[in-house]
């Protein structure tokens, strides 16, 4: 199969690494949340590049990209832009907020009220923002990508599940391996600017075009059936408060839409399902009060989940 997502994957990549050293899973995941049109959280301890992450990806495309640092003053204005009286002509004027580009970074949005948080709600999963009643488009591909810190809790605001539900991933950014941190250490300092290093390699017309290829990739019945069932567990669950949602199951099997051609397949595999899993589930599953006090992490109850229901031949 020649898959355009994967060329183009694959050339996105290797920019990338000019800035970002190890990191393969964040790197998959992202693109695969790129194409597949969801958003994405990273959560990881400070340092690990997540910031430098997002405006490298932002620089592979042909896009443009804001950066938001959230904070507990932060209103929802600053997001999304407010209507100024011009006394020239005595009419108001837009002027539109960071939210109007293609990829936004929400940089610690757990660290801003819920108020502000749910400017992103509407952004997220309708693709416009409304302001005094008028309903302005989003870029078509807007893209999220939030960040959060996992162990620092002072001063947060945990995200409401309505809105952990509309990204598509989270994604656990992990120290990098020994080799990937010496190589890290030896380099020179990065000093330059990521958009002078890193050159554009997709544009709107290969989204398009990518956009297409994915539609065309087949799904057997027993897949659905299959997908459906891991939904049906994770609501039935003793270890578990919440289940995930219809839109997960939504948001599952297009994403492995998208992983079976960047693999270069037109076809979707079980392996698939089950290798998104993680990144699908992770921010949808609420375990209950006596599963988080047993230490029962959310990646086992996955573990169990895959376990229990019967993977189709």
């Amino acid at each position: 199969m020649n898959s355009t997502l994967a060329t183009r994957a694959a050339e996105i990549r290797q920019e990338i690494k000019k800035v970002i050293v190890g990191q393969e899973t964040l790197i998959e995941n992202t693109l695969i949340a790129l194409f597949a049109g969801g958003h994405v959280i990273l959560e990881g301890v400070p340092g690990l590049a997540k910031t430098l992450f997002a405006r490298a990806l932002a620089a592979s495309l042909h896009v443009s990209f804001k950066r938001i640092q959230f904070t507990p003053d932060l209103m929802p204005s600053d997001l999304i832009g407010t209507n100024v009286f011009q006394p020239d002509t005595q009419t108001f004027k837009f002027l539109s907020g960071p939210i109007f580009c293609d990829i936004l970074l929400a940089d610690e949005i757990n660290r801003t009220p819920p108020k502000t948080q749910s400017a992103l709600l509407e952004a997220m999963e309708e693709h416009q923002a409304t302001v005094d009643g008028i309903s302005r488009p989003l870029p078509q591909h807007f893209f999220v990508i939030a960040t959060q810190n996992p162990i620092e809790y002072e001063g947060t605001f945990p995200l409401p599940e309505a809105q952990t539900d509309r990204f598509l991933f989270k994604i656990k950014v992990d120290y990098p391996t020994p080799a990937d941190e010496l190589t890290l250490l030896q380099q020179n300092p990065f000093t330059g600017k990521v958009e002078d290093i890193i050159k554009p390699q997709a544009s709107a017309e290969d989204f398009a075009a990518i956009r297409r290829e994915i539609e065309l990739i087949t799904i057997e019945p027993s897949l659905y059936d299959y997908t459906l069932r891991l939904l049906t567990a994770s609501r039935q669950s003793p270890l578990l408060a919440l289940g995930a949602s219809p839109r997960a199951g939504r948001n599952w099997i297009k994403a492995a839409r998208v992983l079976a051609s960047l693999r270069e397949r037109t076809f979707i595999t079980p392996d698939d399902i089950k290798e998104l899993a993680y990144p699908i589930l992770r921010h949808r599953l609420i375990r209950k009060a006596e599963t988080e006090i047993e230490g029962t992490t959310v990646e086992q109850v996955i573990d169990q989940l895959l376990a229990s229901v019967e993977v189709p031949r």
